[in-house]
């Protein structure tokens, strides 16, 4: 698995209030944490299981704490009964997003 951003084919959208990128969501993990990039996908890591939306629900508030955003900032666009999911956060850069993945690749290294 690669953990550096935009070398494997991970690509962010940024739009006049925010971004959009693609997500690979590992339900009943031990921790919440992002793992690295799995093709044009971030890989993330979420303790929540897959049932009756608290694997979004958690994946939304994951993404609003790290990126400092209300958790209304935080969408999930499509795939939410999939692993495979696209999710819009208003109020946030793409080079935010890029620098705190670099941050979170060079922690986990």
């Amino acid at each position: 698995m690669n953990k550096n951003p935009g070398s494997d084919g991970f690509h962010i959208t940024e739009s006049g209030d925010g971004v959009t990128f693609s997500l690979h969501v590992q339900p009943k993990a031990c921790r919440n944490e992002i793992c690295g990039f799995s093709g044009n996908e971030l890989k993330v890591r979420l303790t929540s299981p897959p049932v009756e939306g608290a694997a979004n629900k958690l994946c939304q508030e994951f993404f609003a704490k790290l990126l400092h955003v209300a958790k209304s900032n935080v969408r999930i666009i499509t795939g939410e009964k999939s692993r495979h999911k696209t999710v819009s956060i208003r109020g946030v850069t793409k080079e935010a997003v890029l620098a705190l993945l670099n941050k979170s690749s060079r922690s986990s290294e």
